[in-house]
């Protein structure tokens, strides 16, 4: 693959995508017509196989393709769908990980072009070294460590040659490529994916927008106690490449084996960047995936990819809250209420207005009892399937505005990611915090309200 061209082409990257979807959707007929003649047990174990093979076939293809096809996969890659034997889910976890950090790179020599076409200038007149090999490689860009002349280590990423043209094809092709994914999860809403790809990938693209969110979000976060966002190198950000500090820190699948007080002190971490944080600044970061965390010495979580972002009005901010309050307090009229005005329902009688409480709950509810709870791949999963179902319940058409399909995605992906740390914490009192103005209980929160008394 290292000399291969991207494919930009939608019917060869279609091809490649409907070969995996006819090959699972061949065995798994397969499969179970073999399992009329088999017993309950050894159904099971065949149907988990299958599925563990499917998933390489995801990984290999979606890996290899880039563009708004990985994105997909990165986004699956967090979801542990029950359809899976117990006995299987660690595996076909292991498998979909490895897109969470990475994707198959593109040569060294493509990269160098697009960085040299972006600075008018050869590579060297601005970087005293930089490595040939990736440090990371996603969805539509990879990431090379450098120094300047001024002898800062930095990290560079720049779009993949050919993505632009890639992504369209992939949009074309995204009913195939989320059929294939739903026949393994069936649960997910693969129509609000699509409205979030098609509605944010352009954004993705422009890495010089992204740069001035990550700068914003650098000025946020300076000194912070935990957590720390570095800061881009302005003046070498161009459209298809962005130059900021270098990050040293461990990847998201390699703290998975430490223990459960450091697991779930990153946990409480996360809550604090993805959900309270925006309440605080009003920056919004939708992509709370595995692979944008990295965990450094010192027990500080470092924030990379800020391309999936938006800047919300105190009116968005207050809408949210009064419906989180709402939430809290089990007023399901006054959640009605608010929700009616803005639109998100049309319409309900008194059962609709419990089954909207129930919506809001399941987005929720993991922060919404008072005591200490394990998140667990169950929890996260049951939680992420209901809220599909609930999308299709019985009370006219759920319009969700902009940032609160935002909100909610980012909230069911920190779910996801904190089921897979099996993180412990009362996270109720933690949300409590910026909600109603709470005093921090936890030894983080206490050093982050002390950050705050200084910065203010």
């Amino acid at each position: 693959m290292a000399d291969r061209q991207l494919s930009t082409g939608r019917v060869g990257r279609m091809g490649r995508i409907g070969a995996v979807a006819a090959g699972h959707a061949a065995r798994t007929a397969g499969t179970r017509a073999a399992n009329l003649v088999r017993g309950e047990e050894q159904g099971s174990v065949a149907l988990g196989r299958q599925h563990i093979e499917t998933a390489e076939r995801i990984v290999t293809v979606l890996g290899t393709m880039k563009g708004a096809a990985m994105k997909i996969g990165q986004t699956f890659s967090v979801l542990d769908i029950g359809m899976v034997p117990e006995e299987y889910r660690e595996e076909f976890q292991r498998k979909l990980a490895t897109l969470q950090a990475s994707a198959e790179p593109a040569p060294f020599r493509d990269i160098k072009r697009v960085v040299e076409q972006d600075l008018g200038e050869k590579l060297e007149r601005e970087f005293a070294d930089f490595s040939r090999e990736p440090i990371a490689a996603a969805s539509i860009g990879q990431v090379h460590r450098a120094t300047l002349k001024d002898g800062r280590d930095v990290a560079v990423k720049v779009q993949y040659p050919g993505i632009r043209e890639a992504v369209r094809a992939d949009l074309q092709n995204l009913g195939i490529i989320l059929k294939l994914l739903a026949r393994i999860s069936p649960g997910l809403d693969t129509r609000e994916i699509a409205d979030e790809i098609r509605t944010r990938i352009a954004e993705e693209l422009d890495y010089e927008l992204e740069a001035q969110n990550q700068r914003a979000m650098a000025r946020r976060y300076r000194e912070h106690p935990f957590v720390y966002v570095p800061d881009p190198v302005t003046e070498l950000c161009r459209e298809r490449m962005i130059v900021s500090e270098f990050v040293p820190g461990d990847r998201f699948d390699a703290i998975l084996d430490r223990s459960e007080e450091e697991r779930s002190r990153f946990g409480e971490i996360l809550m604090r960047f993805y959900v309270n944080g925006p309440f605080r600044h009003r920056l919004l970061n939708g992509d709370p995936h595995p692979g944008n965390s990295l965990f450094m010495a010192g027990g500080r979580v470092g924030f990379i990819d800020f391309g999936f972002f938006k800047t919300l009005t105190v009116e968005e901010l207050d809408v949210q809250r009064a419906l989180l309050q709402a939430v809290y307090a089990h007023d399901a009229e006054r959640l009605f209420e608010i929700s009616h005005e803005q639109g998100i329902v049309s319409q309900g009688g008194e059962a609709q207005v419990a089954q909207l409480m129930r919506l809001y709950r399941t987005l929720c509810g993991w922060f919404m009892e008072d005591r200490e709870v394990t998140i667990t791949p169950d929890i996260a999963t049951q939680a992420i399937i209901e809220q599909g179902n609930m999308r299709r319940g019985g009370f006219g058409e759920i319009r969700l505005p902009a940032d609160q399909v935002v909100a909610a995605r980012a909230y069911m992906l920190v779910l996801a990611i904190l089921g897979q740390l099996a993180a412990t914490n009362n996270w109720f009192r933690i949300g409590r915090e910026e909600l109603f103005g709470d005093e921090p209980l936890t030894e983080l929160g206490r050093a982050e309200a002390d950050w705050l008394a200084v910065a203010a």
